[in-house]
């Protein structure tokens, strides 16, 4: 299989990641971190819009409010809040506080996020300040319309991937300090999350060589994809084998996460980083072709 990787015109985010592809708008959004940044990609102009939220130094995840085309919901800190933005102008405001979580633990933060195929909101934290190794502070959340905040896990360093099959009714998730990817099995009418078992090991034989799984997507197929913050590399899986289908080679290092979109859902985008004085590329946005494989659009949150 060839594939071909490209850049993004001026897609640079010093630490992007949460890519999420709109259908409505047929535009890609994602953030710069650590910025407070959100980025929009749009696929008919081949062009990059970026908007910093103000008053924000992070902004985690961005996700189109449903019935509402001008507000996303943003992971700033440990609160998800509801940002206006039009698009396009370079300022975004914070509306309000969707909801808050650990506010006992200023060293925290939200990480990556997503709402699962009927519209709820998973997400969760990791320190922030210190060793997020050492103090596995970090938990996942679930949140729904009109609900309160639920805890599915604790024990979590870094919180990241988040996948669904709803084929197999599977959920899939990904803790980087684990160097693993777990599946749960998955009640898409309760959103209820169960049986954890590990699916895909990252380690390697010295500690040192671990591979550090990050973003994550899932393909029409239900293989995964699996972004490696120091590899290099995005790895397609088949989550019931476990075996490695394909290796996607980046032209940087830190490979953040992964989201198909384009008019067919055929094209994989792919968000990198450019920490610890990483060269040029790194921090560009990427677009891979040549698959022959789609995806799922990215789902709007109901709140």
């Amino acid at each position: 299989m060839s594939y071909k990787v490209e850049p993004l015109p001026d897609s640079y985010a010093g630490l992007g990641e949460g890519p999420h592809w709109d259908v409505a708008r047929q535009s890609l959004y994602y953030v710069d971190l650590e910025a407070g940044a959100l980025l929009r990609y749009d696929y008919k102009q081949n062009k990059v819009y970026r908007t910093q939220i103000e008053g924000e130094k992070l902004a985690s995840f961005v996700l189109p409010i449903e019935g509402n085309p001008l507000e996303f919901a943003v992971g700033c800190g440990r609160r998800t809040v509801i940002v206006h933005w039009d698009g396009v102008s370079p300022t975004a405001k914070v509306v309000r506080t969707l909801f808050a979580v650990q506010s006992e633990f200023e060293e925290n933060r939200l990480n990556d996020a997503k709402t699962d195929p009927h519209g709820r909101f998973f997400g969760g934290t990791m320190r922030y300040v210190g060793d997020e190794f050492v103090h596995r502070h970090g938990e996942l959340y679930r949140w729904e319309a009109g609900g309160n905040v639920t805890l599915v896990k604790s024990d979590v360093g870094i919180s990241n991937g988040l996948a669904w099959d709803e084929k197999l009714k599977k959920f899939y998730y990904i803790d980087t300090t684990d160097y693993e990817v777990k599946s749960y099995d998955y009640n898409f009418e309760t959103g209820v999350a169960s049986n954890p078992k590990v699916i895909y090991n990252l380690r390697k034989t010295s500690p040192k060589d671990h591979l550090l799984p990050d973003g994550m997507t899932i393909d029409t197929e239900g293989n995964i994809y699996v972004a490696t913050f120091n590899g290099a590399t995005i790895f397609k899986v088949n989550p019931s084998t476990g075996k490695v289908l394909l290796e996607i080679k980046l032209p940087t290092k830190q490979i953040t996460s992964v989201a198909f979109g384009g008019p067919n859902l055929d094209i994989l985008y792919v968000t990198t980083a450019a920490k610890f004085d990483q060269p040029a590329p790194a921090g560009t946005t990427y677009k891979v072709t040549g698959l022959n494989a789609k995806g799922y659009p990215g789902v709007n949150l109901k709140i």
